[in-house]
């Protein structure tokens, strides 16, 4: 069916103009927040968070053996589960409020106010764990649900600014070198606390657990102090909504308010939807790969620790350039092409996965650095992308639905892969599962008209999609 554009459709209003400044501001969000992303929750909390809920349960620490319980709340809980159990709460609870904290950035008048608050009370939060000694396993699963609420929540408001920083020709750039700083910054206090534990580890329990929860520490540390330069050089770019209020009335009520509208309205742009299945589908295998990256190369490939910690700083370090390259692939082809040629490439990372030798580092962090390049990429671009599909005037909001299909959902791969595990007992076969999320979301991606989806929202095109 041809696609047709409707000219009283198109919003040919230019965006406010954006300062070079004010950019950077942006970008420097990603740096802060991806701290807490690699650090806490790729490599210390997990680990940290079983070793007192273990203790907590009567077992001695460093004890690998052992099975206890905890009750949080009067529930019996394995200690080995509570963690687990805690992300699976967070992720529940992180669906319900999301569009809500969209739906008030996009009624205030100083949605840095909203930044600041979210973004410093998941930073105070992570600081807190410092406090996490002994058995105070309730603690620090309180810490942690508070801080990875607030971490997504910060997401959607810090996403919500990005339409109004550049019109739909610059937007792949500007998601593109924010994702990548993110990816740098991330990386680079990984690299430092890994240092440190390398360094001052005694080989003793009682210190790697010190230092992990230092380095927990540190990245909320990191997360506050460059929290700042956002603060300072982003600009307000209220809404209309919100400049028709005036600032008059509750912000909390009318954001519900308006929630409830959107969720009536939004079947007036069907393809806005569509966009966000398909993000749904193969965002979830990426994350799912994300996630089980480490599992499958301990237990089905039986490398060492190190290996790991090698692999998972090169995949950081190479998203940067990742992130760059097809940002800028983009500007000749445009981000939509970029992405669906990002999923052919990632349908090869697993195919290279599932013929990967076992007991071969060197092939395992190759393939680390082909999922590093394509990563941050394909996320970036996807970013960009749902901008150009959003009502003017409800960033805030759609950018909270957009954040749930990033967070919320990533339970479908691995309950994929663990049902295949489970029937088939390969972690070969359970990797090969994860082809459908890819190749399905590449099928729905590329049935999106993307154009007319512009347009059918409201917006201006860019050049090339």
């Amino acid at each position: 069916m041809a696609e047709t554009v409707t000219p009283a459709a198109q919003d040919d209003t230019p965006p406010p103009a954006s300062t070079r400044r004010e950019r950077t501001g942006w970008y420097f969000y990603d740096w802060a927040n991806s701290a807490f992303q690699t650090t806490v929750i790729t490599v210390f909390l997990g680990p940290f968070l079983t070793s007192v809920a273990k203790v907590a349960a009567g077992c001695e620490l460093g004890a690998d053996d052992c099975t206890g319980y905890v009750y949080p709340l009067g529930i019996k809980v394995a200690a080995g589960s509570y963690y687990p159990y805690l992300i699976s709460l967070s992720v529940l609870l992180t669906v319900f409020v999301l569009p809500v904290i969209g739906a008030i950035a996009d009624r205030s008048l100083h949605k840095k106010r909203l930044l600041a608050a979210t973004a410093f009370t998941g930073a105070f939060a992570t600081i807190g764990m410092i406090f996490v000694t002994g058995d105070r396993y309730l603690l620090g699963g309180l810490l942690f649900m508070v801080a990875n609420i607030a971490f997504g929540a910060a997401i959607v408001v810090y996403n919500s600014f990005l339409p109004q920083l550049g019109g739909p020709d610059e937007r792949d750039g500007i998601s593109s070198r924010g994702w990548a700083l993110g990816y740098l910054g991330g990386g680079l206090l990984l690299a430092l606390n890994l240092v440190a534990v390398q360094s001052f580890d005694n080989g003793t329990a009682e210190r790697t657990l010190d230092l992990a929860r230092w380095s927990i520490v540190s990245a909320g540390l990191w997360w506050a102090v460059f929290t700042l330069v956002p603060l300072r050089w982003l600009r307000e770019h209220p809404t209309a909504a919100a400049l028709a209020a005036g600032g008059r009335g509750n912000v909390l009520t009318d954001g519900f308010r308006q929630l409830g509208r959107t969720l009536r309205e939004v079947k007036a742009y069907p393809l806005t939807l569509f966009f966000l299945l398909a993000f749904l589908v193969y965002n979830d295998g990426i994350q799912t790969v994300i996630t089980l990256a480490s599992q499958y190369g301990t237990e089905e490939l039986r490398l060492d620790q190190s290996t790991l910690i090698v692999t998972i700083l090169l995949v950081q370090f190479l998203a940067f350039g990742g992130a760059l390259g097809l940002g800028a692939l983009a500007g000749r082809i445009g981000a939509w092409k970029t992405v669906l040629l990002s999923l052919v490439l990632w349908t090869a990372v697993i195919v290279g996965a599932f013929r990967l030798p076992a007991e071969a580092p060197l092939p395992f962090m190759l393939l680390g650095a082909a999922i590093g390049l394509v990563l941050g990429g394909s996320q970036a671009l996807s970013r960009s992308l749902f901008s150009q599909l959003i009502p003017a005037g409800k960033e805030g909001e759609y950018y909270g639905f957009y954040e749930i299909s990033d967070k919320g959902t990533s339970w479908l791969g691995p309950l994929a892969f663990g049902l295949v595990f489970q029937l088939t007992n390969s972690y070969r076969v359970g990797l090969v599962s994860l082809l459908i999320f890819f190749v399905v979301g590449f099928v729905l991606l590329l049935a999106v008209p993307m154009r007319r989806a512009i347009v059918a929202a409201g917006n201006t095109p860019p050049r090339v999609l």
